[in-house]
């Protein structure tokens, strides 16, 4: 078991807000794990998917083990991947699902740091010596405007497309979650959102209010300060104070602190018939009471059916258009420098020389004393009246192996030293032995 010096204070909660009628996002904070993910899809059921995926993830609500040789990262990335397997075994089991997913921001903690696992724009901070830094990245279409430097970031907060996201956990295509380690010290605040919130506060706002109070404080805080921003969207903020064993052990509310499981993960079971769920916990808040509003409606141009704004919210990446040109370009082009290699090779060859054996003689031969199945790289160039059984055996040996030579006058001039070393020919004519 791994020592632990720190410890999380943590606390969570999920309002519906002021204008959806059910609450697609859901969140869990326990010793070892804050998550929270919202839902994407209106029709297609967004709370089933964020419900699902945070009942995967808070399994690993448990303390870290040294004998399992996984890392922070490694079971963040599993749970996550297994979060992505039960979606799509639920869209299989039920094809009026399809189109549901999830974001999904998760913070595994081991007791000095946490192993973080981000998809979608649900976002991560960290609130330390009174400055936030936002850890996680959103996936969207405005942050890669921000990134292409199209737009500020304070214009994306009031971009037309600003809630159209490019990665989820849908159950069919890998999400390629962003992984990264955050080493914590004590008085470190952590705060995990859904846009219901960072859409609507901005890094002020948010420092401002987590600069006060408890967790349980600052929670309740970030979303009645999201309603009154105006946010339109379920609002789910967690937050957790990085504190000491001795801290938490002074401390009477840490020690009847238990795992908090809230959204539509808390709340599917017990849902009321559609169009009669709860209402928010801050209607009327501090700001007079705005009712329950209607969700929000858009006529579709040359029709009547409304237009769901979830339905339409997770545009995942497509394939790049005319991907195929791509990749038959791509051919060509791989084919191309194999050619030209395969070129530059044979001419390469064609300068080179050897002397071998042919016939029972030695020649010359043109090329590499190699073959490939299918392609000879050499061709006999020139022969000699140099025969093999006339030399040594040594001499032999080498021209059947091949005597590689630097060029064409090398080759020549080894035929002619091998000449030299021929041992006479046996004669043919007889000779008497005496005179009669």
């Amino acid at each position: 078991m791994t020592s632990s010096s720190l410890r999380l204070h943590y606390s969570a909660i999920s309002d519906v807000g002021r204008v959806r009628k059910d609450n697609q996002d859901s969140g869990y904070a326990g010793p070892w794990l804050l998550a929270v993910c919202d839902g994407v899809g209106g029709a297609a059921r967004g709370d089933i998917a964020s419900a699902t995926a945070i009942q995967t993830l808070r399994e690993l609500d448990q303390p870290p083990a040294d004998d399992t040789g996984a890392t922070l990262l490694d079971r963040v990335a599993e749970s996550l991947h297994e979060a992505h397997l039960r979606i799509g075994q639920l869209v299989d089991a039920d094809p009026a699902l399809n189109g549901t997913s999830t974001t999904a921001t998760v913070a595994l903690f081991d007791g000095a740091r946490v192993g973080m696992g981000h998809v979608g724009d649900s976002r991560a901070y960290l609130f330390r010596d009174r400055e936030l830094s936002q850890l996680t990245k959103d996936h969207t279409f405005v942050q890669s405007l921000i990134d292409e430097g199209r737009i500020t970031e304070a214009e994306s907060r009031v971009h037309p497309h600003r809630n159209l996201i490019l990665k989820a956990l849908d159950g069919m295509q890998e999400a390629d979650p962003d992984l990264f380690m955050i080493e914590l010290v004590e008085g470190d605040r952590l705060l995990l959102c859904s846009d219901g919130a960072s859409g609507v506060l901005d890094d002020g706002r948010l420092a401002d209010i987590l600069s006060m109070g408890t967790p349980d404080f600052a929670a309740v805080e970030l979303v009645r300060a999201s309603l009154e921003a105006g946010s339109s969207d379920n609002v789910t903020c967690l937050v957790a104070d990085v504190v000491t064993d001795e801290a938490a052990t002074a401390d009477p509310s840490y020690e009847a602190l238990e795992p908090l499981l809230v959204g539509a993960a808390a709340e599917l079971r017990r849902r009321a018939p559609r169009g009669k769920a709860g209402g928010s916990l801050f209607r009327g808040h501090r700001a007079g009471d705005t009712g329950e509003l209607d969700p929000i409606e858009e006529e579709i141009p040359g029709g009547s059916r409304p237009l769901d704004p979830e339905a339409a919210r997770y545009a995942p990446i497509p394939p790049s258009r005319f991907q195929w040109i791509k990749r038959l370009l791509a051919l060509v082009v791989v084919v191309g420098v194999v050619w030209v290699a395969a070129a530059a090779a044979y001419s390469w060859s064609q300068d080179q020389y050897f002397v071998g054996e042919h016939d029972g003689s030695v020649v010359i031969y043109r090329g590499v004393d190699t073959d490939l199945p299918g392609l000879d790289l050499h061709e006999l160039y020139q022969t000699s009246d140099v025969e093999l059984d006339r030399l040594s055996e040594y001499d032999a040996r080498r021209v059947r192996q091949g005597i590689e030579v630097g060029d064409l006058e090398a080759a020549r001039a080894t035929v002619q030293n091998l000449s030299a070393e021929m041992t006479p020919a046996e004669s043919t004519d007889s000779t008497d032995d005496g005179a009669g």
